[in-house]
């Protein structure tokens, strides 16, 4: 166990590191990822890895997070008016990449029907983790963005279901098509009902639930994503899609601790990233790869020249979608692990020729993620779809606070403290602290130097690095014997009372 832990720490901290670096090098962190993966396997340290089951289980759950930190981080009012083309593109979009893909594969690597459906059906699906990562580092129109990542986080689910029923059943065989599309349809309407039905039911709860510490709001969140994908499993609906609507619905909603709930959830998500993609790489064989290079060039093209674009088309054209934004969602339809994920499915169910499936997705992936992703920005204003004056959303816990080694402080008021009945300019807080916010029965404001305090009050302070032991000494002191502490030689040091 503690050679695991250490290994387990070790490559955690390497791929932390390795995203300021892919950062500077313009790369896609998940190729980053792949390669420690790959170079711990049995070509790099010797680490053999072979439990396909445990990966694709591993895989669902990483996504299941992935997905969530992207409904959570989902802005309604953007969302709302791309709701129709997003959704047409995760379900008519998905069908008809599928199709466009199957057939090309079908007739040039001389595949049978059921695998090259298959093949449409693992990559017909664009990466949440992916887009999600890419897109935010561009400024582009909010419309577009948000096309692109809420496509991306809700069309998981249909391929997830063209995948399943193409890895059990051969086609021609089982139920009848129109049985099929039925279940189909059934699972994406109940996840998405059950995804909301949970994601209302927890903001009711997170508001009025009183928990003893901030930090149980965020693993009370994600945990409600969590529970929607279970709900909906149980209930033979669509998991994915419940998360997505659930993580939508909490992450719009006014909970108590919102940011650091949306920290949690990044932070999580990025850890999610990070195991999947080392354990994908873990699992592939570089051994293999060279004969899987053909096959995925051949594909990957027939994906982006082809079934792309026309899945675009076909998605976009009936809601008015320009030919120049069209041809940027044709191009940012990113592939990540989701597709290298659903390659695991036939792999465990014993299809024949999934071994080799997942070896051209997992090369199709790192190459056309590493053209794709990396060719977005020059694309974007090729196509002269960039926003250079639109605002880039600024996190409030990601705020420059760190860069100007300042701190946030918050004060009670509580019954017996002298506080009560100071004025704001008689705390004569060092230079480099002030009072930014005043919470009081339950309204915040701004304060002025005439700003009383009363019991009850919260204060919200801002103290820089070199003044902030000063000013919690001041507090102390003015606590203790009121504004003037000072005439009673008292200067807030800590003391035993």
């Amino acid at each position: 166990m503690e050679f695991a832990l250490l290994m387990g720490a070790i490559v955690v901290l390497v791929a932390v590191g390795a995203v300021r670096l892919s950062t500077r090098l313009g790369l896609p962190s998940l190729l980053v990822y792949l390669a420690i993966g790959v170079a711990l396997g049995e070509s790099g340290l010797g680490i053999d890895f072979e439990d396909v089951e445990l990966t694709r289980v591993l895989g669902f759950c990483a996504l299941i997070v992935i997905i969530a930190e992207g409904g959570l981080t989902a802005r309604w009012g953007q969302l709302r008016p791309v709701l129709g083309v997003s959704t047409t593109l995760a379900t008519l979009g998905v069908l008809a990449s599928s199709a466009v893909v199957g057939i090309a594969v079908y007739l040039v690597l001389d595949l049978d029907w059921r695998l090259a459906l298959l093949y449409g059906a693992v990559l017909s699906s664009t990466d949440a983790a992916a887009v999600f990562a890419t897109l935010r580092r561009l400024r582009l129109p909010p419309r577009l963005v948000a096309t692109l990542e809420a496509e991306s986080g809700m069309n998981d689910a249909p391929a997830v279901l063209l995948v399943l029923l193409l890895s059990m059943n051969p086609v021609g065989g089982g139920h009848p098509w129109w049985y099929e599309v039925l279940v189909v349809a059934y699972e994406l309407a109940a996840g998405g009902a059950i995804g909301y039905l949970v994601g209302v039911g927890g903001r009711w709860g997170l508001r009025r639930a009183a928990l003893p510490s901030a930090g149980l709001y965020p693993i009370a969140a994600v945990g409600l994503t969590v529970l929607a994908y279970a709900a909906g499993a149980v209930a033979h609906a669509s998991g994915f899609l419940a998360v997505y609507v659930a993580g939508v619905v909490l992450g719009n909603a006014r909970l108590p601790h919102r940011q650091a709930i949306l920290g949690f959830a990044d932070g999580l998500a990025w850890l999610a990233q990070i195991g999947l993609f080392v354990l994908l790489g873990l699992l592939a064989s570089p051994a293999r790869l060279g004969d899987a290079l053909v096959p995925a060039i051949v594909t990957g093209l027939a994906l982006v020249l082809l079934a792309r674009p026309l899945s675009v088309l076909l998605s976009a054209t009936p809601f008015r979608i320009g030919a120049r934004d069209q041809a940027f969602l044709s191009w940012a339809g990113l592939r990540g692990a989701v597709p290298i994920v659903l390659a695991t499915v036939p792999l465990s169910a014993g299809v024949e020729g999934a071994t080799q499936l997942f070896d051209v997705v997992f090369v199709l992936v790192v190459i056309f993620t590493l053209v794709q992703g990396g060719t977005l920005a020059p694309v974007a204003r090729v196509l002269r779809v960039t926003a250079p004056a639109e605002a880039t959303e600024i996190h409030v816990d990601s705020a420059p606070l760190e860069r100007m080694r300042a701190d946030l402080l918050q004060l009670e008021v509580p019954d017996g403290s002298r506080l009560a009945g100071v004025h704001l300019d008689e705390l004569r807080l060092p230079v480099g602290a002030a009072v930014t916010l005043v919470l009081r029965d339950g309204v915040g404001f701004v304060p002025g130097p005439d700003t009383r305090l009363k019991v009850g009050d919260s204060l919200l302070i801002v103290a820089t690095a070199q003044v902030r032991d000063a000013a919690e000494r001041r507090l102390r002191a003015v606590s203790r014997r009121g504004r003037l502490a000072r005439w009673f030689y008292e200067y807030g040091d800590d003391r035993d009372d």
